[in-house]
C-alpha cells in the first residue's frame, strides 16, 4: 500500500502481556477507528470457546469492516486479517517482561473481568497460559513473522514501552499516517 493511502484497518499482534490491548485501545482514542478486541468476542462465559464455524464467520465479519484496530492473535485468521489491514503492529518484548505483565496484570484483577476479556471471564493464571507466553518468542513468533512477510503489508515491530509511547506521542501530534511513517519498518530478525 502506498505511504500516503489512509491507514483505516489496523492489525496489533503479539503475546499475552505485550502491550496489544492497551496499544490498541490508544490508537482508537486518538484515530476514533473502532477498536475490537478478539478475546472479547472470542470467549464466552466460564472461558467457553465458540463453535469453530461461528468463530470464522465472526472474524469474516469483523474482518469485513471498512475500519478497524484488531487486537490478539487467533492464528488461524491471521492471514485473513492481515490481507485487509492497511498496517501491522506488531509488539515484539522479551518473554520476561510479557510474564511479568501477566502476573502483574494477574494480581490487579484477579476475579475481576478486564475491560478488553469476554463478559463472564474473570482474570485467571494458569500453567498452560503461563506456558503460553514462555513458549510464544519459540512457537508462536515464527509464525508471526511469516504471516507478516507473506501478507506484504506495512509492519511496524516495537520492542519496549518506548518504541510503543514514541508512535501514541506522534500519533497524537502529528496524525497515523504520520507516526506510522516514522516509526521503523518491520526487519525479519536474522
Amino acid at each position: 500500500m502506498p505511504d500516503d493511502q489512509p491507514l483505516r484497518r489496523i492489525a496489533v499482534l503479539g503475546s499475552s502481556g505485550a502491550g496489544k490491548s492497551t496499544l490498541a485501545r490508544r490508537i482508537g482514542e486518538i484515530t476514533g477507528l473502532p477498536v475490537v478486541h478478539l478475546d472479547k468476542e472470542h470467549w464466552q462465559p466460564g472461558w467457553v470457546e465458540p463453535d469453530r464455524e461461528a468463530w470464522q464467520a465472526r472474524l469474516t465479519e469483523i474482518a469485513a469492516q471498512p475500519e478497524w484496530v484488531i487486537d490478539g492473535q487467533y492464528g488461524a485468521s491471521l492471514p485473513a486479517r492481515l490481507a485487509r489491514a492497511d498496517l501491522a503492529i506488531f509488539l515484539d518484548p522479551p518473554t520476561w517482561l510479557c510474564l511479568w505483565r501477566v502476573i502483574q496484570r494477574f494480581v490487579a484483577l484477579r476475579g475481576r473481568v478486564r475491560p478488553d476479556m469476554g463478559e463472564g471471564c474473570p482474570e485467571k493464571l494458569d500453567l498452560e497460559f503461563l506456558h503460553y507466553v514462555v513458549t510464544f518468542r519459540r512457537r508462536q513468533r515464527p509464525k508471526i513473522i511469516a504471516a507478516l512477510d507473506a501478507s506484504g503489508v506495512r509492519t511496524l515491530r516495537f520492542c519496549d514501552r518506548q518504541d510503543q509511547a514514541t508512535f501514541a506521542r506522534t500519533l497524537q501530534r502529528d496524525g497515523l499516517a504520520a507516526a506510522a511513517a516514522n516509526a521503523t519498518a518491520f526487519r525479519a530478525p536474522s
